[in-house]
Formats: structure tokens, sequence, C-alpha cells
């Protein structure tokens, strides 16, 4: 029988681009650290140290969650039963709880919004956020709007002297609702990334993603992380004021107001798509300031950085940040389920969301009792993964470091914290290289490195999408050290291509 070759129709652009750096690779299956694809009728491993951008926390088809999801799918578990109870969602935000209140200190409780993604958890978080500031929104509005009754029933009465009181009093309701009006302001820092949905993407940095589509959305005001006092000079130039009226005497005032134009800082503990970056503690101090002043969430994103991966259950326990909202996904579904939760303390929720916000396939059965199942792993043997996972990533940024002492004018910097680890590599714009010139010119140097690394070495790994020349390490916990051990080599094989030859072999041979 012949063989039809289809037409690309699912993202043909983005197959070429693959392609180009040589990662058009159709992968059969993943078992561990390791995908697999076919040459011929063999099966070809690849050491996968991408981990599906911090998904696989415990592998690659981990066969006790295997064995779990297949007795679940088995017992035809009911994973279209919307709007009915769900006690193992609830058992998934009771773990949390727990563990949250364990790493944090504090024994308030937070509810739980379930989603199918980290960037719906995320579009989530910013409603939930608008829902809060439209509230106090409103209660402003009611106010003010008593005092104008008030200084109109006062005129009318002949009490106060004040001339066109009418006149004032549309001056003030035109002016607060033009205020109003505007599209409200989110806080991130330079460098994050949260996602590529219509809201999601105004919060992340690079403008590749953003700026065609800021018009669809509330904007964001981008801090930079190392410059002390940046929050507050934005925070200054971007506050705004209300307007509203009071009664002194015989005389009616006019009086400015503070209007919430702020909805909220959201912010990841260890800046992932920007190059893997964690937050100094100077700068946590300083939005977790603001925000307490302006009376905002902050909303942490733990998506890529949570569940264990950096040596805690919450990346942001290492700064010391308790989140007003915490957004999780990834590992949450263990590589096998679609799982995601936003959470909000209990002193900042509003019970009206749960009917204004809702998702087809979120708080399913299989999802959450895949989740239920992922925290009992990650919980077990008093953290056992944890342990491991700030063990292994100890080991790893070691060997990346003996490189970096090797290598010193290949290799910028390492950094990162447990097993989420940036290798940063030195721009190659003036190169004498004609060849890592043109890979430089290109956008995509990170991922000509990684088709090298993966065409000649079977080890698979990306740059980080807004830093490209930041290499990313997100495997499992699991991670051998004859694994970290082989990588090492392939980079310095890699760091030898760059430093002492022309860079052809970087590119893949049409």
């Amino acid at each position: 029988m012949t063989e039809v070759t289809l037409e690309e129709l699912a993202e043909p652009y983005l197959r070429g681009v693959l392609a180009t750096a040589g990662l058009d690779v159709e992968y059969v299956r993943g078992e561990g650290d390791r995908l697999y694809y076919r040459r011929g009728d063999e099966e070809v491993p690849v050491l996968d140290f991408v981990g599906g951008y911090g998904s696989t926390m415990l592998g690659h088809s981990n066969p006790e969650l295997v064995a779990y999801a297949q007795e679940l799918l088995a017992g035809h578990t009911p994973i279209h039963a919307q709007f009915s109870r769900h006690p193992y969602a609830n058992e998934v935000a009771a773990r949390l709880n727990r563990i949250i209140q364990r790493e944090t200190g504090s024994d308030e409780p937070y509810f739980a919004i379930f989603a199918n993604s980290g960037a719906e958890a995320i579009e989530a978080a910013m409603k939930h956020a608008e829902l809060e500031r439209y509230t106090r929104i409103e209660g402003l509005r009611a106010e003010i709007g008593a005092n104008l009754e008030a200084a109109k029933a006062a005129a009318a009465a002949g009490t106060v002297t004040t001339r066109g009181v009418d006149a004032v009093v549309a001056d003030v309701v035109a002016h607060n609702e033009a205020l109003i009006a505007q599209t409200p302001l989110f806080l991130a820092p330079v460098g994050s990334f949260h996602g590529k949905l219509a809201g999601s993407t105004q919060l992340t940095y690079n403008p590749v993603y953003r700026a065609v589509f800021s018009a669809l959305a509330a904007q964001a005001r981008f801090v930079p992380v190392d410059e002390p006092g940046a929050v507050d000079d934005i925070v200054r130039s971007e506050s705004r004021e209300l307007h509203d009226v009071v009664v002194e005497g015989d005389r009616i005032e006019v009086v400015r107001r503070p209007f919430p134009r702020f909805c909220a800082v959201v912010l990841e503990p260890i800046l992932g798509e920007g190059g893997i970056h964690e937050l100094p503690e100077t700068f946590v101090r300083d939005v977790r300031r603001v925000a307490t002043e302006l009376d905002i969430p902050v909303v942490v994103d733990e998506i890529q950085s949570g569940m264990g991966r950096t040596g805690a259950f919450l990346a942001s326990s290492h700064l010391g940040l308790r989140g007003d909202y915490y957004a999780m996904a990834k590992s949450l579904g263990g590589g096998i389920a679609k799982a995601a939760v936003m959470l909000v303390r209990a002193s900042r929720y509003q019970t009206s969301f749960e009917m204004m916000h809702s998702s087809t396939f979120a708080k399913d059965s299989f999802s959450c009792l895949i989740a239920g199942k992922v925290l009992e792993m990650l919980e077990a043997d008093d953290g056992g993964v944890y342990r491991a996972a700030q063990s292994r990533g100890t080991e790893l940024r070691s060997a990346l470091r003996g490189l970096q002492e090797e290598f010193p004018e290949v290799l910028k910097d390492v950094r990162g914290r447990g097993l989420m680890v940036g290798l940063e590599f030195f721009e190659q714009g003036d190169a004498t290289s004609e060849t890592l010139r043109e890979l430089h010119g290109s956008g995509f140097f990170g991922y000509f490195l990684s088709g090298y690394l993966l065409r000649e070495h079977g080890i698979r790994t990306f740059p980080t999408s807004s830093a490209v020349y930041t290499l990313r390490f997100e495997p499992s916990a699991y991670i051998g050290a004859p694994d970290i051990a082989r990588l090492t080599e392939a980079l310095r094989e890699l760091c030898r291509q760059i430093r002492d030859t022309d860079g052809r072999r970087l590119a893949p041979i049409g």
C-alpha cells in the first residue's frame, strides 16, 4: 500500500522553523527522562532536559501515575459531570492548602478555581483581581454619589453659598466616569512570561508576543527587578485621582481621592522564559510593600517553578514571599493530565466569581484525581522528591559552573535553583566566524544550539523563549548522575564548536 504524504496543515510555519534548526523530530514514546523517535525500525532514545517546560517533575509516563490513570479510565471515571459535586477537586484544594500553610507559616485558607492550563489559571487570576478592583470602584462610586446628592440638597436648601453646584457635580461625574472607563493596569517584572492568551499575553514582557494584541486586554507596566525604587516610580507616575465633594460650613469643596487604577502584581519567583532569573529579595520586598499600600493582590505564578522543582513545593517560599493568589499547572498533572488551579486567599476571595467564571474541562474527575495522586507522591517520604530536586540541581549547577570556568569566553552565566537551571551563552554578533554571525542574526541562536545537541548527542533542551542565548534544563527529579555527566560532555563539545571552529556544525546540513 502506498503511503500518502499529507499536506502540512497543523502550524506549517512552525514546522518549517523546527526543520531549519533540526528540531522537527516526531517522538513516539516517552519514559522517565527519555523521549524516543524512530529511525527505520529502530527506536532512538533522546535524553530530555526540556521536561515539558517543567511539566514532567515525575518523569514521562511515570509508571505509578500511568497505572492509576488506567485504573481510573477502566473504571469509567465521570470526566463530564459539570455542575455537580466534585469532592476530588475539594481534596486537591485541601492538600494544596496544607502544603502552602506549611511552607508559608500561615493558617489562612485559599479557595480554588480550577483550570486546564497555566495561561488559563493566570486569566482567572486577572479576572478575579479585576472583580476585586471593580467592587472597590463601585463602593467609591456609591460614596461619591451620596456626597454629590448631599451637596445638591444643601444648595437647594440654601445652606451653602457656592454657586453653580449643578455644574460642579457634572464636572465631578464626567471626570470620574472617564477615569473609571480607563483600562486597569497590572504590574509585572521585566522579563516576565505568563502565557499567550488574550489577557495573559499582556503580562508577558516580550513585545513579539504582546504588542500586536495590546488593544484586546488590560495593560501591564513592567518593573526592572534590579533598580531599587523602580516600582514606586511607576506607581507614582501612573496614579490617578477621583474627584469628590464635601460640604465645609457654607461652602462646597471639590476634593481628591485615590483611584484604584492598579489591579494586581503578577510575578514568577524565577523568571522562566526571561532567562531563568530568580527574583532579588529586595525586589520582592518592594512589590509586597507597594501591593499592601495599594491594597492589591500579589499573584504568584508557580506554573513552571512550583511543584517541588526548586527543592520546595513553592519557589516563592525561598524568597519569603506569600502570595495572595497562586497559579499552578504543568507538573500538577503529572505529565499525563491537563490540570491547573488558581488559589485565592480567603480574605480576598469574591464568592460571586464562581458564577462568572467556568471551564468545560476544569475540575473534572480524571485531572483532579491525577493531581491528587501527584501531590501524594510529592509529599511521600517526607518530601523525598523535593530533596532529590535540590540535590540533583546542585550537581547540575556545579557541573555547568565547571564548564563556565573551562570556557569563560563562551559561557556567560549559570543560574537557577533546584532543577530549574539556565546556562547563558555570550552573544555572537561580533564573532569572527561568518556562520556564527549568521546564526546570531537569525534570532534563533539558541535553537541551533539545541538542534546540534539533539543531532550530535541525542540530548533535548531548548532556549528560553524571550532570552534565546539561555538554554534551559528542567528534567525530572529522577534524573541520574550519569545523565548529568552525559549532558556536561555534550555541552563541552558544543562550547568547543563555538570557541575552536567556524560553527558550521551548529547548523543542520541541508
